[in-house]
């Protein structure tokens, strides 16, 4: 079973969505408020009927370990721009699933490949490319309520 390692949300200042998500600053939370088909309460990107892979993103952090060993970086986490950080769980085999972070029910809908201006803000040149598969999922919430560093993840 996986578990939640790190929470992060980017607020939206002024309600300026259109700006690009890499120049809003992410903050390391311990728990998030989510509300089915909206996302996260206090998120750039809670939205009245929001698209359902924007509502939430997960990344293993197996995966950017990874990334940072064969890279000679040591990138943290937060900067990878995803709303949860996991361990001990491979997202990949959830694409399309229904599953659980602690009470809450998600749905993974699309792998969540890196953009290119955040290899530009991470200064990388070959973040795309390492990430294409194994940059997390997008994910759509299905019930409501909260989630908290150290919630297990399991189907």
């Amino acid at each position: 079973m996986g578990k939640v390692i790190k929470i992060a949300i980017s607020k939206n200042k002024n309600n300026q969505r259109k700006l690009g998500s890499c120049l809003f600053p992410v903050s390391n939370v311990n728990e998030i408020e989510v509300i089915l088909g909206k996302g996260i309460i206090g998120d750039r990107y809670f939205l009245e009927n929001n698209e359902k892979r924007k509502q939430i993103t997960l990344i293993e952090k197996e995966n950017i370990d990874y990334y940072n060993k064969i890279s000679q970086t040591n990138i943290p986490a937060i900067k990878f721009r995803r709303n949860i950080v996991t361990e001990d769980i491979r997202l990949n085999d959830l694409l399309n699933k229904e599953f659980f972070v602690g009470k809450i029910k998600l749905k993974a809908h699309d792998l969540c490949r890196p953009c290119k201006p955040l290899q530009e803000s991470l200064n990388q040149k070959n973040l795309v490319e390492n990430f294409l598969t194994k940059g997390g999922l997008r994910c759509e919430v299905l019930s409501n309520g909260k989630i908290s560093i150290g919630d297990i993840i399991k189907e």
